[in-house]
């Protein structure tokens, strides 16, 4: 019993101070998932904890049921709308990116280390996913919104190449272990299985996920964990039958988020914490499992090799991915960098040591630095990059507080809150003026602990709280009303002083600014299909084109269709 209480005791420090000093760390902008990692390896054998823990089966199971919760909360939050944009770029960085990176940090590897091929492949394969979950995380604490196309193929990128990383790193250790003996005849059938599988189960179990928590009598504390628990399920029994239960778990969020009737803000919100308590468990089991001291020998090559897979290897298999998908350079720099290397490499990199695998130590060993490297750079130079590189828009508030409405049946309706923010378009506004979209009506605004319903004549000051009555889809377009003007990436500054309707002549809009001449291709165009025509990709907001002397911005989307475009004017000599 005395061992028991210790163990908790210790546990809930750690995981206390973790929490603790990561909301300290996100004001310096490192990663609260490196400050959990600190926190385990202070708590372990090396550490003034001294706890000694090695226990490999324990971590694979809690690492495999910490992804399992990661994966299916980015599902559920994953929009279909995302796969639009960028579903093409992203399977290609999720499968050939995956295998280019591979092969590259692989052969480096080898190389540099004098180990066989297939182990330096293996490592290869270990550290070849990325965590977007971790990067979104700092890129909001930084106040940092990526443009929707680099946004979606990163989000997609990460719940895809998870599986592919598994995929690799489980055959390779079949053949390293003895257990595959011909592996050109046994791969084509074990990756049809896995994949195929997985996307069967993820669909199937996600709609009837979905309609169970439709038609369940369950508390809105415990949706969060119905949901859970039917994820695990899922990737429990679809890993029992040898398909890949890390691309069906996904699927069953994405799946079961995607229905006409969303999940819940408060379910929502619950997953989020689960997630990030998988996450954090996950680094402080790595750092209890490490021990710093025996991987000192090999800290010189692994932080070699890290460098070359943040320098080389990740930047090339971005570029030949991306390329037949014409994304503009400084969009292909930024995904380049931001292949931070998170919870699934470490994960993986227990496959080996659980298998008996000769060299095993050195990939966990090696993994640990790469990943380590990789939280301490990229993790802390992502907004910065971001802002650099020019792929951000205009942040938008996150709504006060948003219920969930039960309609009964049909669409599904919230009230949402938002602060009326300085420089806002809704500042100094009637709410009746505003032009809300379709179905949205301002219900009540709150001011100095004041409640106002009657608001026809009820003129809207910075720091009101407005609880709006809209469809649970439109959340995203009603923060362009609370937007804030001021600060770096300010929607003037990114889109200009003028509005324009993207239905508007490009003709008219250059002969009413004396703008130049039209280009006879687009005299009759509108300013939306101009757009379309001058990017040659689907267009996002944030994307730019000149004509004549004028410089347009697509400043709002709906449904996939350019709504609204900013206008700059510039100047003859420019």
């Amino acid at each position: 019993m005395d061992a028991l209480n210790h163990a908790l005791l210790v546990g809930a420090v750690l995981m206390f101070a973790g929490i603790l000093l990561g909301g300290v760390s996100a004001r310096f902008g490192l990663p609260a998932l490196l400050v959990f990692l600190v926190v385990g390896m202070l708590g372990g054998e090396d550490g003034p904890g001294g706890i000694a823990f090695d226990d490999y089966g324990i971590s694979v199971l809690v690492g495999n049921l910490a992804l399992a919760v990661i994966l299916l909360d980015g599902g559920l939050r994953t929009r279909y709308a995302t796969f639009r944009v960028a579903l093409g770029p992203s399977l290609s960085l999720a499968t050939v990116g995956v295998l280019i990176t591979a092969g590259l940090l692989g052969a480096s590897a080898a190389w540099l280390l004098g180990v066989d091929w297939r182990l330096g492949l293996l490592l290869g394969a270990v550290v070849g996913s990325t965590d977007a979950a971790a990067v979104f995380s700092l890129l909001r604490a930084g106040g940092v919104r990526l443009n929707d196309r680099v946004a979606a193929a990163l989000e997609l990128e990460s719940g895809l190449n998870d599986p592919m990383a598994v995929f690799l790193t489980l055959t390779l250790v079949a053949v390293l272990s003895g257990q595959m003996t011909e592996p050109a005849t046994a791969l084509p059938l074990a990756l049809f299985k896995q994949f195929g599988l997985g996307l069967a189960a993820g669909v199937g179990f996600g709609h009837a996920i979905g309609w169970v928590q439709d038609h369940a009598r369950v508390g809105e504390g415990l949706q969060a964990l119905l949901l859970a628990s039917a994820g695990v399920l899922v990737f429990a029994l679809t890993n029992a039958l040898g398909g890949s239960g890390f691309l069906a778990v996904y699927l069953v969020g994405l799946t079961a988020g995607n229905r006409e009737r969303p999940v819940g803000e408060g379910a929502l919100r619950a997953m989020d914490g689960l997630a990030w308590l998988a996450q954090s468990g996950m680094f402080l089991l790595l750092g209890l499992l490490v021990a710093p001291r025996e991987g000192l020998a090999v800290a010189g090559p692994a932080l070699l090799l890290a460098g070359i897979l943040m320098l080389v290897a990740r930047p090339l298999a971005v570029w030949l991915t991306l390329l037949p998908f014409r994304f503009a350079a400084r969009e292909v720099a930024f995904i380049a960098w931001v292949g931070l290397r998170g919870a699934v490499p470490i994960v993986l990199a227990l496959f080996p040591l659980l298998a008996g695998v000769e060299g095993a130590e050195l990939i966990f060993n090696i993994t640990f630095y790469v990943v380590l490297l990789s939280l301490l750079l990229q993790g802390t130079s992502l907004a910065w990059v971001a802002r650099r590189l020019k792929v951000c828009v205009p942040p938008r508030p996150e709504p006060f507080s948003s219920v969930p409405l039960d309609t009964g049946a049909g669409e599904a309706f919230a009230l949402v809150q938002y602060r009326v923010l300085p420089e806002s378009r809704a500042a100094g506004h009637v709410p009746a003026t505003l032009r809300l979209p379709e179905r949205c009506e301002a219900v009540a605004v709150f001011r100095g602990g004041l409640r106002f319903t009657d608001l026809a004549a009820l003129r809207l000051e910075v720091g009101d709280i407005v609880s709006l009555l809209a469809p649970a889809a439109f959340s995203e377009r009603l923060a362009e009303w609370f937007r804030s003007d001021t600060g770096p990436f300010a929607a003037r500054e990114v889109y200009g002083d003028f509005t324009l309707d993207a239905g508007a002549r490009v003709a008219d809009v250059v002969s009413f600014y004396n703008a130049g001449e039209v280009p006879p291709p687009l005299a009759a165009a509108t300013l939306a299909e101009a757009l379309e025509r001058l990017l040659h990709h689907r267009a996002v907001e944030g994307d730019e084109v000149v004509i004549g002397n004028l410089h347009l911005t697509v400043r709002e989307m709906v449904n996939g269709e350019i709504r609204k475009v900013g206008l700059k004017l510039l100047r003859p000599a420019e």
